[in-house]
């Protein structure tokens, strides 16, 4: 995988300024996320470097750099992989291409209803996924909330897949997100989270999709007065510690970094649910207009996209494995 070497030289020699007031004895742990302060995400985090300082009796200490200040998602995954970054929040989108059998995790219209997917991924097959990263450097500690994501456009309402036709819809650097818009007869156009509100403005895309909360806090309906809530994926976010860091921590010290996130993935999802309600409200009141349209429109279109995998074992299995989770 090629990096930006420049991009990693700056963030080292910052990570390393950052760090000098740092304590004799004391761990500093540091996180690098793409979400504004006021994310659940964000504040979730917080909470957990207050736990994990009080659980270490201060000797474990965590410094956050929010708002992409160390780079995009693909960027802070690969500081963590080099050892220059302790860990991350990343979407699952992002993920499957270092992970790949995330993946799975971003299909379609995979998931019953909210409840099926915490069950999926607090139980047995979340914990393989999150084991399966090792390999690549990446220890995965756990499962955020992000909702569902949407449909949001610019100029003209998505009522059903065939107003997607000839639209130019932002997606993540992601496989299966690309392959889900052509299914669903749209242009699947991937630019970074952090170009996009300039990119809608300027016509490069027509749309694109997310959940409320980011649609809401990134000001993207500013933009797009138009939101379709057809819910197509449930992709998690997946806090992530570089194994540099886990293989260096003491069994007890990795036991009150897991408890720290434990707690933090719990206060997260209520602040969810709040975020959600919230975000939802302030869109509409800024002029948006919410569809909610008849998602079997979206599901029966493309209905078939599991089965463009029976020649993947892996991933097929995983399917039904989470098909078959009650």
């Amino acid at each position: 995988m090629k990096l930006n070497l420049k991009f990693v030289f700056f963030c080292v020699g910052l990570l390393m300024m950052n760090g000098c007031g740092q304590l004799e004895g004391n761990r500093t742990i540091r996180l690098a996320h793409g979400l504004d302060v006021n994310h659940s995400v964000h504040k979730a985090m917080m909470k957990m470097g207050e736990d994990l300082k009080e659980l270490s009796g201060g000797k474990m200490l965590l410094e956050i750099y929010p708002n992409q200040q160390l780079g995009t998602e693909r960027q802070c995954l690969e500081l963590l992989q080099i050892g220059s970054l302790d860990m991350t929040k990343v979407s699952v989108g992002t993920l499957e291409n270092f992970a790949p059998k995330m993946k799975v995790l971003g299909l379609p219209f995979l998931f019953r209803d909210r409840q099926h997917s915490f069950d999926v991924l607090d139980g047995p097959i979340g914990q393989e996924l999150l084991n399966d990263g090792e390999q690549y450097w990446l220890k995965g500690l756990g499962y955020y909330d992000a909702g569902s994501r949407s449909f949001y456009t610019k100029d003209r309402p998505i009522n059903n897949p065939d107003d997607l036709a000839g639209l130019k819809i932002r997606v993540m650097e992601s496989v299966t997100a690309m392959d889900m818009v052509k299914d669903l007869g749209g242009s699947p156009t991937p630019i970074s989270w952090g170009e996009l509100y300039t990119a809608l403005q300027q016509g490069v895309v027509d749309g694109a999709e997310n959940n409320p909360p980011s649609f809401y806090l990134s000001r993207h309906y500013e933009v797009c007065k138009f939101y379709t809530l057809d819910e197509h994926t449930v992709l998690p976010d997946v806090l992530l510690a570089g194994t540099h860091l886990w293989d260096s921590l003491s069994e007890e010290e990795q036991g009150w970094l897991k408890k720290a996130v434990d707690g933090s993935v719990g206060y997260q999802r209520k602040l969810w649910g709040e975020a959600e309600d919230e975000a939802l409200a302030e869109v509409e009141k800024a002029g948006v207009e919410i569809i909610r349209p008849d998602k079997t429109l979206f599901s029966e279109k493309i209905k078939d996209s599991f089965d463009k995998y029976k020649d993947d074992e892996v991933i097929y299995k995983l399917i039904q494995e989470i098909q078959a989770t009650k």
